[in-house]
């Protein structure tokens, strides 16, 4: 049998048992017939939360989250002294020099269409469903399920969508036996629009769903992904849709879709609470301590630490972490700022000195933190021989303290200030003081109740205001633009801040507003989309990497697995 026949059939199988979401209750079954093992309402409760476990795992899983972070201007995983140097790959993502063998062109793939097909293999069970009364199901819970899988199903073909561009689509994993041709990007568009649309009607919205809301797609969910796709339909399809897409935003924030407000601490939508009524959190996974919370994990921001930091966390559920994630530098070894515009996260709050983030990150007690980064020297205590000692944080290259900056060198034992001879700065030459590190999902210590059981919050409001603002901003709207994005950005600065834009939207300029997509997402794994909507993606210039020589990296090349599997796709240009 030809391997095009066998496509739908081993993403199914792979989606089904070979998945990498392995903290599940449900049975796995060796066939999909929903006849056969749908008998009852847990059956029809776990066939259709199945996809939505994967679905939380796939931010982080198969470098996703580091593709994704590392292409843009502001997080980057350093060759430092030979950690992270893993054969170039890393750099490959920096300089935008990927290939089709490396392992995230493939993976990713596999993430959005297992979840892809989880989705559409559960749907098809709910739609075969005749008589729901029979298995304690109401009609209207029925088209919500029905409704939720194809919102969750449109959320991974719009995440694949921004990733690859020419992408296949996929409704049928009963009877279909063989990959489909890659529709044009006009029709995917078309396509997830339509998904969204239709589906908003039975959706439930977040005061019908209470404290239960958190993992469950709302209307507002879904109306937040049409934003997502309005605001970037320039770049997907060539027609800009801003018209739409502020429309959109204005009916999430007047509440057509569901009552939500802004949270009034800048720490809020990270927090444990971000999964109450109360929290801005539109959509989000829940995270729990014994059992899946994903954005903690290596893959994300367990890894956005340097080795002994939980020592100074007070976090020791884990043992020892790695930095693989630190921001871009903004300053040379001899803490000179660069003059490039792009990048420099650090330097980029920093340019609002009473910004509350900027504090260093320290666990306050009773579930609090302050600051959202780690810099300089991170102090802790330790017991020896009964007594207690003071001790700083050290790397894996040597004995001497780490003292972190926003530089990237080889430092080594340098006190700070010290101007070292080594002036090189670049993605294979640094060392573990490299890199102010990102704090944003906080670390209790342990015991903490609260420790790492914030939801990942996918879907914020701040998103829907920042789109709004720069809808806005592109009418030449810029008073209206100032006066959404300070709704958000007040709860960053002390009352009274100057750090507030002016009235009249005076100060935003399209670097500006770049800039504060920056600020206020870091992290958040949209950098590079952002990137491209404003038309720097290929063609700008950041630290340690020149503009590319075309804009074909916009998109990311099929990897060699996926095309060897489904010979119907064609390769993205220029790979």
């Amino acid at each position: 049998m030809k391997k095009h026949k066998l496509y739908i059939t081993g993403l199914l199988l792979t989606a089904l048992v070979g998945g990498s979401c392995t903290k599940l209750d449900e049975h796995v079954y060796d066939k999909v017939d929903a006849a056969g093992f749908l008998t009852r309402r847990d059956d029809v409760i776990r066939d259709f939360l199945r996809p939505f476990e994967h679905g939380y795992w796939s931010i982080q899983g198969n470098d996703v989250y580091a593709a994704g972070e590392n292409a843009s201007d502001e997080i980057g995983t350093y060759n430092r002294q030979g950690d992270w140097q893993d054969g170039g790959y890393y750099q490959r993502m920096h300089y935008h020099t990927w290939n089709i063998n490396d392992g995230f062109t493939s993976g990713a793939w596999k993430n959005f269409y297992q979840g892809i097909v989880l989705a559409t293999n559960s749907l098809q069970d709910m739609e075969a469903i005749s008589d729901p009364a029979k298995l304690s199901v109401t009609p209207e819970e029925l088209a919500d399920f029905k409704s939720e899988l194809r919102t969750l199903r449109a959320w991974f073909y719009l995440r694949a969508f921004d990733f690859y561009r020419n992408i296949e689509i996929v409704t049928d994993v009963k009877s279909s036996t063989q990959g489909n041709p890659q529709s044009t990007p006009q029709e995917t568009f078309a396509y997830i629009e339509k998904e969204l649309t239709e589906s908003i009607p039975d959706l439930p919205t977040r005061d019908q769903l209470g404290a239960n809301g958190i993992g469950r797609w709302t209307k507002a969910g879904a109306a937040a992904l049409l934003a997502r796709l309005y605001l970037n339909a320039k770049v997907y399809t060539g027609t800009e849709k801003f018209t739409e897409c502020e429309a959109v935003c204005r009916d999430i924030i007047t509440g057509k879709y569901g009552s939500y407000q802004l949270d009034t601490r800048w720490d809020a939508p990270f927090d444990y609470t971000n999964k109450t009524v109360n929290s801005e959190t539109i959509y989000g996974f829940p995270g729990t301590l014994a059992r899946t919370h994903w954005q903690y994990d290596g893959g994300m921001f367990w890894w956005s630490i340097t080795y002994d930091a939980p020592l100074y966390l007070g976090f020791s559920d884990w043992g020892g972490a790695n930095p693989r994630f630190a921001l871009q530098p903004g300053r040379d070894v001899d803490s000179v700022e660069y003059n490039f515009q792009l990048g420099k996260p650090f330097v980029k709050f920093q340019r609002y000195p009473d910004d509350l983030r900027l504090k260093k990150y320290k666990n306050l007690g009773n579930s609090t933190r302050e600051g959202m980064f780690l810099y300089g020297y991170l102090p802790f205590t330790r017991v020896v021989d009964g007594k207690t000692v003071q001790d700083t944080v050290r790397g894996n290259k040597g004995p001497y303290p780490l003292f972190i900056r926003d530089q990237v060198g080889q430092f080594l034992g340098a006190k700070p200030g010290t101007k070292i001879a080594d002036k090189e700065s670049n993605m294979n030459h640094a060392d573990h003081n490299s890199g102010v590190f990102l704090v944003k999902y906080p670390i209790y210590p342990t015991p903490d109740p609260n420790r790492i059981t914030s939801a990942y919050a996918e879907i914020r409001l701040t998103e829907i205001y920042y789109t709004l603002a720069e809808c806005l901003y592109r009418k030449g709207d810029k008073a209206g633009a100032a006066q959404l994005l300070n709704q958000v950005r007040k709860r960053n600065y002390p009352e009274g801040s100057p750090s507030l834009y002016k009235a009249d939207g005076s100060q935003l300029t399209d670097q500006e507003m770049l800039d504060e997509w920056g600020r206020e997402f870091l992290g958040e794994n949209r950098r590079r989309t952002d990137l491209i909507r404003w038309g720097v993606f290929s063609t700008g210039t950041w630290w340690d990497k020149q503009p590319d020589a075309d804009n074909h990296t916009e998109i990311f090349p099929i990897g060699r697995d996926i095309l060897n599997i489904n010979p119907q796709l064609k390769q993205n240009p220029g790979y």
